[in-house]
């Protein structure tokens, strides 16, 4: 009886981490969704393109501020309540989207969307390791699958669907999966109640310790790189590769494939190690955009590298995030939250450190700086190695 029982539970908890995984693929798919609609979504409100964009850059603003912001308004909030809180808030900025008049409208949206993501972040992604202590890296990657499936499977079809039913449909279609998500989570989820410094002053705290902010640096650097040199990936492969519309679609769709296996390899991987998961993660991503900022490779070599760089960013988020728990395993929300801010901030710096490069000195010099940064990460997390080996035993290990 009592074996039937723990088979039970066990099957609820990992059916707990699927449902937050479930809510990180609609998160994602709703954030890039614009990505693929941006054209429809222009024509029909009769706004510039480079306006409607906007609806890509605001949630990233927004989830920077609302990431720190959550912990003080959910300081004592049951964490289920929480996440329920801000799947409905997602379900809210898709209905608002759906039946947008103007820009305005639209960018409030987005805006909404935004605060969520943030939220969802901090909170969300931080429960792996409350959710199965035991098996914590392998219920994190579970969650940051989410992710993966979001950009392989979500955004394509979402542009699909666009192309048939209109932008409109999509983002209705979007909300009524966020319910469905935000019930979920309701009916899965154990109760979580707020662990003990899990407001606004554990920020404060984690900050003060050397490694957790050698680990900030890090964070800026990959993601600076990360998005300094894929922001211009296609017109790389268009215009330096020579490649065609047809090989461009193919080779994006294989970088998020072979992201997925990225995040599916590294649950295994950052509970081996992830310190060293994260190193070879920057090197995978770096070495590759160092070589393809060369410009000589032929089209084989170019399609290799740039699959290796996709391992490396599915790897990305789960090695960081493990890493960076392991760093402050009695402040897991606030280390989470660090982390959220720190890395949308970032996407926003890394495509304007490239497209500064590019307007001065060619699209070639965007992986250069791309691959710079990386290295710069692998080097900053080898520094961390050498500090964590001066740490207590408990904060060494995760």
């Amino acid at each position: 009886m009592n074996a039937e029982h723990s088979s039970t539970s066990t099957a609820a908890s990992w059916l707990s981490v699927a449902a937050v995984g479930i809510g990180a693929f609609a998160l994602v798919t709703t954030e890039f969704l614009p990505v693929g609609l941006l054209p429809q979504v222009a024509r029909e409100l009769g706004i510039s393109e480079g306006q409607t964009g906007l609806m890509v850059t605001l949630p990233g603003l927004f989830a920077a501020m609302a990431a720190p912001l959550t912990l003080l308004w959910a300081w004592t909030f049951d964490r289920r309540q929480v996440l329920c809180v801000l799947l409905a808030l997602l379900a809210l900025s898709n209905v608002v989207v759906a039946f947008a008049s103007s820009l305005w409208m639209l960018l409030l949206g987005r805006a909404l969307l935004g605060i969520a993501v943030g939220g969802f972040w901090t909170i969300g992604g931080t429960l792996g390791p409350r959710l199965k202590p035991l098996q914590a890296a392998r219920a994190t990657s579970m969650i940051f699958s989410g992710v993966s499936l979001g950009t392989v499977a979500g955004v394509p079809a979402g542009t699909i669907l666009g192309e048939l039913t209109g932008w409109r449909t999509v983002f209705g279609i979007a909300a009524v999966l966020s319910i469905i998500v935000m019930l979920l989570l309701l009916r899965t989820l154990p109760k979580l109640p707020a662990q003990p410094g899990a407001g606004l002053q554990a920020l404060r705290e984690v900050l003060q310790r050397p490694l957790a902010r050698l680990g900030l640096a890090a964070v800026l650097t990959i993601f600076v790189g990360q998005f300094a040199a894929y922001t211009y990936l296609s017109p790389y492969l268009l215009n330096e590769a020579a490649m065609t519309p047809i090989e461009l679609s193919a080779i994006l769709l294989g970088f998020g494939i072979t992201g997925f296996l990225g995040n599916l390899a590294g649950g295994w991987a950052v509970a081996k190690s992830a310190p060293w998961t994260l190193i070879a993660t920057a090197l995978l991503m770096g070495i590759p955009m160092l070589l393809l900022a060369t410009g000589v490779a032929p089209k084989l070599m170019i399609v290799t590298l740039v699959m290796l760089w996709g391992v490396g960013f599915g790897l990305l988020p789960i090695a960081m995030q493990t890493w960076l728990f392991s760093m402050a395993p009695d402040r897991l929300e606030a280390m989470g939250a660090i982390f959220v801010s720190s890395a949308q901030m970032s996407i926003g710096v890394g495509a304007l450190a490239g497209g500064l490069a590019v307007d001065h000195l060619g699209i070639l010099s965007a992986l250069a700086v791309g691959g710079g940064f990386a290295l710069v990460t692998a080097v900053l997390i080898g520094i961390s190695q050498a500090g964590a080996l001066k740490q207590p035993a408990c904060m060494a290990s995760f």
